[in-house]
């Protein structure tokens, strides 16, 4: 039997996140591990009056780039997938990986080679995405490897990611605008504000946000949402921070992640597991080692880590951070090729100060909104 929940994802992602026009042309990617939402975003859009264009990956095929593919091969970004991000009007990312740990072998220098490549598609997506021009969303299909790294049993998990999507099973749609009305106000308290400063377990860090612009996400672009973002001022990280949770990029699991700041760079970075590989990572390219994103998670639904990166910077009472690229529409300049949210969770003790003023205190917010 065909879960009714699937297709109000699909309709919830077409014509709520991205909001399909007549006419639009929109890229539907995912492995095809997701083809139930798959087909059932293909679905709907067609219904709402777009063009889609199905950019499915085939399961299996990132492990087969990486063991067979030369430096040249590695390098090669097809033309017809930047025709497509330099002139589509809208792009959904289902993410359904039959197996997260498919490259925790592959020499990571081949993984930065892959990156740098592809670091002029990265950008045209950001900048077309602040302009206004590319809609777009990325949403979860929930399979048994996510299933198992969230240490759930499939059921478990797919009621977890839709609940986590769809709180209100029977208006998706109202129940995020209510959500975005609420959170908006939470941005609107942080426009003109100057300095934050994070205080928690092994973590002191201080930041600049002036001139800077808080994004809210209610579901427009990552589905679940629930997070206020910025682009901190690049030169103005000082400190030191620990991620209390693994951080995760490109199926790589790094746990014990600490970084020290100084005029916004990382100048020391250890692990307990994989360091190598997170060092590595920091010197892909000049900018891979400041902060593109700054952002306080809001979802008081997800409370649980997953090491699904789409679920687990939206927990209630975290922050994260990314290194490496930031969003133009926040102000950010920063560029790179890389964009690796780790995240540090505030619910013991940790505290948030923007300016003179106590925002977020033991994982809740302090300020009444």
């Amino acid at each position: 039997m065909a879960d009714i929940r699937i297709e109000k994802l699909a309709d919830l992602l077409v014509n709520y996140s991205v909001s399909v026009k007549q006419g639009d042309r929109v890229m539907i990617q995912g492995d095809t591990a997701g083809e139930p939402l798959l087909k059932a975003v293909y679905a709907k859009v067609l219904q709402a009056g777009g063009h889609p264009l199905q950019m499915t990956t085939l399961s299996g095929s990132d492990e087969l780039l990486f063991r067979y593919a030369s430096e040249e091969q590695l390098k090669h970004v097809p033309e017809p997938i930047k025709l497509a991000y330099s002139t589509y009007d809208v792009r959904i990312f289902i993410l359904a990986d039959p197996n997260t740990k498919a490259l925790s072998n592959v020499d990571p220098a081949r993984i930065v080679t892959r990156a740098q490549a592809r670091r002029d598609l990265m950008q045209i997506f950001l900048k077309r995405a602040a302009a206004g021009e590319l809609r777009w969303v990325l949403a979860p299909y929930p399979t048994n490897a996510f299933a198992q790294d969230a240490e759930m049993g499939l059921a478990e998990y797919e009621d977890f990611v839709y609940s986590a999507c769809m709180p209100d099973m029977n208006d998706p749609i109202g129940y995020w605008r209510k959500f975005a009305a609420w959170q908006m106000k939470v941005v609107e308290w942080l426009k003109g504000k100057d300095k934050v400063h994070i205080k928690g377990k092994d973590t002191d860090l201080r930041l600049s946000i002036a001139g800077r612009t808080f994004e809210s996400c209610h579901g427009e672009r990552n589905m679940p949402d629930g997070e206020v973002f910025t682009g901190p001022v690049e030169d103005s990280i000082e400190g030191h921070v620990t991620f209390s949770y693994p951080a995760i990029y490109q199926g790589r699991e790094v746990t014990g992640v600490r970084l020290w700041f100084e005029k916004g760079k990382v100048v020391k970075a250890t692990a307990e597991k994989n360091e190598e590989f997170l060092l590595k990572t920091l010197d892909t390219d000049a900018g891979s080692r400041n902060v593109g994103e700054f952002a306080i998670g809001t979802n008081e639904g997800i409370t649980k880590f997953t090491r699904e990166i789409l679920f687990d910077e939206k927990i209630g009472g975290t922050i994260h951070m990314a290194l490496g690229s930031g969003y133009p529409e926040t102000g950010s300049k920063n560029e790179s090729a890389i964009h690796w949210d780790m995240v540090c969770d505030l619910r013991d003790g940790g505290e948030i100060w923007v300016d003179d003023t106590l925002l977020h205190k033991n994982g809740k917010l302090a300020v009444n909104f």
